[in-house]
């Protein structure tokens, strides 16, 4: 998984292909609980660039989104948003996968 360092760097991912955003924060439990579990997350899903983005180095972004809860995840194709799993409540690996598998093609 990449981590955010700007805003143009995220501009690029957009850019480039599908992406999976994660929105964390170090000091987060919930967001330390699904850690083990996304290397295996992101393998599943080879097409998708999977980003994690520093709600506290990039509060800004989560304005722009309405992130609220973390960790919450949003997915992008072509650019634009296509799906979101934004949520304070603690995520399973099987919903997170959930979430990917039913994005639009």
């Amino acid at each position: 998984m990449k981590t955010l360092e700007s805003i143009e760097q995220l501009n690029a991912f957009l850019q480039e292909g599908p992406v999976i955003t994660l929105f964390s924060a170090d000091w987060c439990p919930d967001c330390r609980v699904i850690e083990p579990i996304l290397p295996e997350i992101e393998n599943a899903y080879p097409d998708f660039t999977f980003v994690m983005i520093d709600r506290d180095q990039f509060i800004e972004l989560c304005q722009e989104y309405d992130v609220f809860g973390i960790p919450s995840f949003i997915a992008f194709k072509n650019g634009k948003e296509i799906g979101r799993f934004v949520s304070k409540d603690r995520k399973t690996k099987e919903e997170i996968m959930t979430f990917i598998s039913d994005l639009p093609n």
